[in-house]
């Protein structure tokens, strides 16, 4: 197929995530403020986006407090920086069974819970954008499922749009595109979709450019789409993404090291993303001009 390079690239940064890499690093942001300000800190280094998830300020742990985000999300937009905030709304759909023999009851680690609130904090924060996990997936551990049923995403997708917020899809696997082209067909979400392409997630899709160019073939034309990689190959898809079409997505959720035997900052990982891109002869846009691209309506602090 004939090169197709974008030539206005977003990037996004992960700042924090929900795994466990909270004591494999000191950069993983824990408080709303660490994650807050590592995320200002990630847009004035070229992210026009910061995805953010939260975390129990002492001990570290994914947590989906609603104060927790209500925090992040007063302190981004209280700030003199300007960045296009997007929550995840990836919680509450935890799996754990109880074993090969014995998988009921379920074990610890489920956290299971309805579709209004699942998206309560998207409610309650109004994020411009808001992730949308299109699909069920068995995740590295033997016995977890993230788990998001087509009735879930249905009713959580038509909130997301309801309440003027742009979904992002997430898609893990090619099924995951084809069950989200069904959701633009019921009208739940809006033609001009916006997609993440997550590549490499056991027990997604393998990051091989093979797969990644079939997940990249399964995108409407209409829709806009990033891509990313775990670990070592994060900076490959930077480039491979760009190659492809897309926009890029760095940070600490998906990558902890610099280069190696470096721990990273996510700062660091937008700079050097950053420089990839425009080494490409790409150029990196903006936070106002993803909001045109993406029609976007940028959000106000509280009075």
């Amino acid at each position: 197929m004939p090169l197709s390079m974008t030539k206005e690239v977003f990037i996004t940064c992960a700042v924090t995530g929900s795994g466990t890499t909270q004591d494999k690093s000191p950069h993983v942001p824990r408080s709303p403020k660490q994650i807050a300000e590592s995320a200002i800190a990630a847009a004035e280094a070229g992210a026009a986006v910061v995805h953010c998830h939260v975390r129990d300020p002492e001990t570290g742990t994914p947590s989906r407090k609603i104060d927790y985000y209500r925090e992040v999300t007063e302190y981004i937009r209280a700030s003199d920086t300007d960045v296009v905030l997007n929550l995840t709304a990836g919680m509450g759909g935890d799996i754990v069974f109880g074993g090969q023999e014995a998988p009921l009851p379920l074990a610890s680690g489920t956290d299971m819970i309805g579709s209004t609130e699942r998206v309560a904090h998207i409610a309650e924060c109004l994020p411009e954008i808001c992730t949308l996990d299109c699909g069920t997936m068995n995740f590295a551990e033997a016995d977890y499922v993230m788990t998001n049923t087509p009735g879930m995403l249905q009713a959580m997708g038509q909130m997301m749009t309801n309440l003027g917020v742009k979904p992002e899809i997430e898609a893990f696997d090619t099924g995951h595109l084809w069950y989200a082209k069904q959701l633009v067909a019921d009208g739940v979400l809006d033609p001009d979709a916006l997609v993440q392409l997550c590549m490499g997630v056991p027990w997604g899709a393998p990051d091989d450019l093979n797969t990644f160019m079939a997940m990249v073939n399964n995108v409407p034309a209409n829709w806009t789409f990033s891509a990313f990689a775990l670990g070592r190959n994060q900076m490959a898809y930077v480039a491979a993404s760009v190659l492809a079409g897309g926009n890029v997505r760095v940070g600490l959720e998906d990558n902890l090291m610099l280069e190696r035997g470096v721990l990273a900052e996510n700062y660091q990982l937008v700079e050097k993303a950053r420089g990839i891109i425009e080494s490409l002869g790409a150029r990196v846009i903006m936070p106002e001009e993803v909001r045109q691209k993406l029609k976007l309506s940028k959000r106000l602090p509280r009075g």
